[in-house]
């Protein structure tokens, strides 16, 4: 028995909220479960100096927690004078996996920033932060479609993420934290809406899995980021 109550294979409830800051380009709340997470994306007629008169375009992130998102205050990265590892590390995966679900000579020599920022964890806060950043990525560029700013569309397809972990013994989809804190393995799967991965990663956290088990957590997860994928949709017709 899951500590929620939950079915194996069964998400937490997914909401998804549009428009929610006025002056980005894009924007929504994403909820999953107990982790909120604000997403935006800011449209800049720019691109990073490597990329200066190649063409082609960019997308980037940024993440960051506010102090009590946890059972107890963090201090401001701010204050601390520098980002942890762990803050890098997660803004440049959910920049890269975004990345890969747009055509970014369609979206011309210009800069999309999508910044997520957790205003409550409980858990899969990267997952929530790559398909809430899609949602407002996707809205950014509706706005860039529509004011005649470019023609093609330079979004490939949905990108998603969920975690899949064992816990208690058992391939468990969408782990909240307690789940997480006590998983024998973890993992995240970044996948796009037709199915194709994007990245995982999967580690064992107190025990090793087989490939049999692997191969379940990657049918859990694919289940999961199909419903995500559903949700996106919904939130951006």
């Amino acid at each position: 028995m899951r500590p929620s109550g939950r079915n194996l294979d069964e998400m937490r409830k997914i909401s998804i909220e549009t428009a929610v800051m006025r002056h980005a380009e894009g924007s929504c709340l994403i909820k999953c479960g107990d982790t909120h997470v604000l997403c935006s994306a800011t449209i800049e007629e720019r691109v990073p100096p490597f990329l200066k008169n190649s063409g082609l375009g960019w997308v980037t992130a940024e993440y960051g927690m506010l102090p009590r998102a946890t059972h107890t205050r963090g201090r401001r990265e701010a204050a601390v004078g520098k980002q942890s590892g762990r803050t890098q590390e997660i803004q440049r995966l959910i920049g890269r996996a975004l990345r890969a679900g747009v055509d970014r000579s369609a979206l011309g020599e210009r800069q999309i920033t999508i910044d997520c920022d957790v205003m409550q964890a409980d858990g899969g806060t990267r997952c929530a932060s790559i398909t809430g950043g899609w949602v407002a990525l996707r809205l950014a560029v509706n706005k860039l479609l529509t004011s005649g700013a470019i023609t093609s569309d330079p979004i490939l397809d949905n990108v998603a993420a969920v975690s899949c972990g064992i816990y208690a013994g058992q391939p468990v989809l969408d782990l909240d934290y307690p789940e997480d804190s006590e998983a024998g393995t973890d993992s995240n799967f970044v996948m796009t809406g037709a199915g194709k991965l994007i990245e995982i990663q999967a580690s064992a956290e107190s025990a090793t899995f087989s490939l049999d088990e692997f191969a379940e957590l990657q049918k859990l997860a694919q289940k999961g980021v199909a419903e995500l994928v559903l949700a996106q949709n919904a939130a951006v017709a």
